[in-house]
């Protein structure tokens, strides 16, 4: 099978599936390319609720291929373009990772608002194998992700870890036994999906980005303005699911 990223939306959520098998997920950059327009597109459709990314079989993405990279057809330029829109999309966002998750495939992961990884899955940020200089803006939001000491540990040395300790230092969000993470995120995307997609934005806003007092007054205005409150209060007192209908 070519290259590819592969995209599909069932109920709400949108799934995007890296695609290279014959070098485990690999990007190329082709793909590096196709998936900020994907996101972009997913970002505009209102029947989407959440996205999932993950990597086709059993592993999520060995980073870039090396290939484009000997070759200098991949610059930085078109991996950190497809992180920032991905940390950029306004829903929810899951990685599910299945076995290694390494260089730009970590890169992608730490980019998404959640990790649910599998047992087993191994991480690493591997530059430092190749005398790559790690952007800027990804060691920032690694940082963030993990805190300075652990960058550190995986940018010098570019070592793989194992769930148990990605799990303790914060890049990943839940570990999921072998066989149950499609399951669990299914589960888990259709919760998000029913959720207020309004508390949802404002939530990942406040989160990743300084707080300005003009978007906080946005967002007070956009409660105010909308039915979701009395929605969600007349859901919880007569025991029914709530029908949130603040679309952005």
């Amino acid at each position: 099978m070519e290259p590819a990223i592969l995209s599909a939306v069932t109920s709400g959520v949108a799934t995007i599936s890296l695609c290279n098998p014959a070098k485990r997920n690999a990007m190329t950059p082709d793909m590096w390319r196709a998936l900020p327009p994907l996101l972009s597109s997913l970002a505009e459709d209102s029947a989407v609720r959440a996205l999932v990314l993950t990597g086709e079989g059993d592993t999520f993405c060995a980073g870039a291929d090396i290939g484009s990279i000997r070759s200098g057809i991949a610059p930085r330029e078109l991996t950190t373009n497809a992180e920032e829109a991905l940390a950029a999309f306004p829903k929810p966002t899951v990685a599910a990772i299945r076995g290694h998750a390494v260089g730009g495939g970590c890169q992608l992961a730490a980019a998404c608002d959640l990790r649910f990884a599998e047992e087993g899955a191994r991480f690493g940020v591997t530059p430092a194998r190749l005398g790559i200089v790690y952007p800027a803006t990804s060691t920032a939001r690694l940082r963030r992700l993990v805190g300075p000491s652990t960058t550190k540990f995986l940018l010098y040395s570019a070592e793989l870890i194992g769930t148990e300790r990605a799990l303790r230092c914060g890049l990943v969000d839940e570990v999921l036994p072998a066989g149950t993470l499609e399951a669990r995120v299914a589960e888990f995307t259709a919760t998000l999906a029913a959720r207020s997609r309004l508390t949802q934005r404002a939530a990942k806003e406040f989160t990743d980005r300084p707080i300005d007092p003009e978007r906080v007054e946005h967002w007070r205005r956009q409660e105010e303005s909308t039915a979701e409150v009395a929605e969600g209060v007349a859901a919880f007192l007569e025991r029914r699911p709530p029908r949130f209908g603040w679309d952005g």
